[in-house]
């Protein structure tokens, strides 16, 4: 399973062959301009939630790979329909499995409203599983109880997917502790630098992560990590 980190909260992620597309926010985020965004391969398009800086990108993407299908929650995956978007709605709780493995769409802590305003249901993170690979995709959110679930209810997590840029989401010192409540013990830290009130201090950052005997993978935009 390789990873390429987008920028912001955007992955991309190659599992058996298959092309998977995380809450694509490329073209609005300067930091992100060496991406070709018009080169990127999708199957699957996954969105946790409906704010622009998750979602911004769909429809081009979707546009250059018009297979693609977006697995989002229900409300989203209905939006864009009517875009001529085709998607697999979901819901907490619940699972499906895809040619590349099986999802699982988890709670969240945040909000959710679609670009023009509409209802965008409630935010989610994804487990995603293979036979022999797992990782949990936390969208936006803060540490929640509920995180305890996931080691209850899914594979045991290979990498953890967490925010980490504070303000909007949890900070690096609650992510550090949801690393735990997931038994995870590799991090990939996502949701930061894009604006100036998720500034983060990198150093100090894996200075924390390291005293509670976690590895935090802070890639630079189009880096890509294998697990």
């Amino acid at each position: 399973m390789k990873i390429t980190y987008l920028g912001h909260a955007a992955l991309h992620l190659e599992i058996d062959g298959a092309h998977i597309i995380v809450d694509p926010f490329i073209s609005g985020n300067d930091l992100a301009k060496d991406i070709e965004i018009d080169a990127l391969k999708a199957d699957y398009i996954l969105a946790t939630h409906g704010h622009e800086d998750h979602v911004l990108d769909v429809e081009t993407i979707a546009k250059n790979n018009p297979k693609a299908r977006l697995v989002s929650n229900y409300e989203i995956v209905q939006w864009f329909s009517k875009k001529g978007i085709e998607g697999h709605g979901m819901n907490h709780g619940g699972k499906a499995t895809f040619d590349f493995g099986t999802i699982k769409y988890v709670s969240a802590i945040h909000s959710s409203v679609l670009p023009d305003g509409s209802y965008g249901g409630n935010p989610g993170g994804f487990v995603i599983s293979t036979k022999d690979r797992c990782i949990y995709i936390a969208g936006d959110t803060a540490l929640t109880m509920d995180m305890k679930l996931i080691p209850e209810t899914c594979p045991s997590i290979n990498l953890a997917v967490l925010p980490i840029g504070d303000n909007f989401t949890m900070g690096y010192e609650d992510a550090a502790i949801a690393a735990g409540f997931v038994n995870c013990n590799k991090v990939l830290g996502c949701h930061y630098d894009t604006f100036p009130p998720i500034k983060l201090d990198k150093n100090m950052a894996k200075a924390h992560f390291k005293s509670k005997n976690i590895e935090l993978l802070l890639p630079n935009i189009g880096d890509t990590v294998t697990i």
